[in-house]
């Protein structure tokens, strides 16, 4: 009896091996940069949405003054994790590209507003444009059903992706992604 369960647990523990070795394997054969994602490669020129919403000083910023610009722009709510998974890295991105015609529209969905969203930049020393829209006015001009989502915006202010989820905006390869669209 001992004798069976001893060949059943080494099943087990060989069967989890290879489970780990084929997911490590499925992994690095994704050659995308936007890895842990889903990302949408968007076909032809889609206008983006003109839309203003107030910044943290109460300004009124549109996407349509950025045009010539590559534009990010994130969706995203103090209270998400994955959101807040994700603002360091693009932190970086910000500083990376924001003297090379790029800029991050962070567009908060927070019902509280300016009272979340301000001690939330500070707190994590992020100093990309964000924008309140407690009213969730985007969420319907970009069909968005969950958060984060973000779309990059051509200098010509046509989305040329939607990335649904989190993802780490500081790798090598988006930098490079990054550079070849600023240029």
């Amino acid at each position: 009896m001992e004798d069976k369960k001893a060949k059943y647990r080494t099943i087990i523990f060989l069967s989890i091996i290879a489970l780990g070795f084929a997911i490590t394997f499925s992994l690095k054969q994704n050659d995308s940069i936007f890895k842990y994602s889903k990302h949408i490669a968007i076909e032809g020129e889609l206008p983006a949405p003109d839309f203003t919403l107030p910044g943290l000083n109460g300004d009124l910023i549109s996407l349509s003054d950025f045009k010539g610009n590559v534009v990010l722009v994130n969706v995203w709510a103090t209270w998400c994790p994955p959101c807040v998974y994700e603002m360091p890295s693009m932190e970086k991105l910000y500083q990376q590209f924001k003297s090379e015609n790029f800029k991050i529209l962070a567009v908060s969905i927070d019902s509280l507003g300016a009272k979340a969203v301000i001690p939330f930049m500070k707190k994590h020393n992020l100093t990309f444009q964000a924008l309140i829209d407690p009213a969730g006015t985007i969420r319907t001009a970009y069909g968005i059903n969950g958060i984060p989502q973000s779309f990059i915006i051509d200098k010509q202010g046509n989305i040329i992706k939607k990335i649904i989820g989190p993802i780490d905006w500081a790798t090598p390869e988006i930098f490079r992604y990054f550079r070849d669209l600023t240029q």
